[in-house]
């Protein structure tokens, strides 16, 4: 795995370089430490920093990073270094601004996010450990390269997997259907197309020797989702991202995505998807969340 670490120096950018050193091991190559100073007057700072980071990243392998320091708007620098070379996964660090509104983290987090190809890591928190990640898949097979991506990370550091699916709650006379969903066992034997594709993510997951485990919950997706993280004590949620039709190469992140990089207290990993997104997918996915019942009856 080639991995791109953006850094600007500050605070928040140490939390990149402490999430970079706990997936050193996922690292096939020396990471890339790639340092923007937005006005020639703080590029000797910014180096002066980057050195300091490269000492963590050091003791974290036996080959340091490989230091670029470069000028100019930050979104701006990271788009040409990622088109110029291929990384699979790019981590940046972030720091909430504000509790409420649209965006609570640095809008260049969210730029970023949406302009680049490769999977973005959101290094937020303390950054310490790497043992429990929490996929939010949907249930869907354009989730599936994110579940690779997720293994291939959880294998390399020893981590633990839970795929969770989040369902909208029906009226309380289909209670008795609420209780057979959470039913894991039985939905991965009702032969649904959520069962089936449930079990096909867990069983790439332990085919990369990751121990996995799935959840469903009933309700508000994001309320479902952060009362899974509080009671799972989980470091790392995965969600995704797709490309966005048209001439302009851009991803989509979802309301779901963006309130979670809005309130994770951990960190957010947004993957991406391997198709663009489409009118008719989401009409399905509407009905779906509208009529779950009938999804699982078909």
């Amino acid at each position: 795995m080639k991995i791109l670490i953006c850094s600007d120096g500050t605070a928040a950018s140490d939390n990149a370089i402490r999430m970079a050193a706990l997936l050193g091991p996922a690292a096939r190559v020396p990471p890339t430490l790639l340092g923007i100073a937005e006005s020639p007057a703080d590029e000797q700072p910014l180096r002066e920093a980057l050195d300091k980071q490269a000492v963590v990243l050091r003791h974290a392998r036996a080959a340091g990073p490989k230091l670029i320091v470069r000028s100019g708007e930050p979104i701006t620098q990271i788009l040409a270094e990622t088109s110029v070379n291929k990384y699979d996964l790019v981590v940046i660090g972030a720091r909430r601004k504000q509790t409420e509104g649209y965006f609570w983290q640095s809008q260049r987090t969210y730029e970023i996010i949406k302009s680049i190809e490769p999977s973005v890591l959101v290094a937020l928190g303390s950054c310490v450990r790497l043992s429990r990640f929490l996929v939010c898949t949907g249930g869907k097979r354009y989730i599936d390269d994110a579940v690779r991506l997720t293994g291939t990370l959880a294998a390399a550091v020893g981590a633990q997997v839970t795929l969770l699916n989040v369902m909208a709650e029906p009226p309380a006379i289909y209670a008795d259907l609420v209780e057979m969903e959470e039913d894991v066992d039985a939905l991965l034997a009702s032969g649904s197309e959520l069962g089936r594709n449930l079990q096909a993510q867990k069983q790439a997951l332990q085919k990369l020797g990751v121990t996995a485990s799935i959840r469903i919950r009933h309700g508000i997706v994001t309320d479902e989702i952060f009362d899974e993280v509080t009671s799972g004590e989980y470091d790392l949620i995965v969600s995704g991202s797709s490309r966005a039709r048209g001439p302009l190469r851009h991803y989509i992140m979802g309301d779901i995505t963006r309130s979670i990089v809005n309130r994770a207290e951990c960190s957010v990993l947004v993957a991406r998807s391997s198709r663009s997104f489409a009118t008719g997918d989401f009409w399905h996915s509407l009905r779906e969340k509208l009529f779950p019942a009938a999804q699982q009856v078909r």
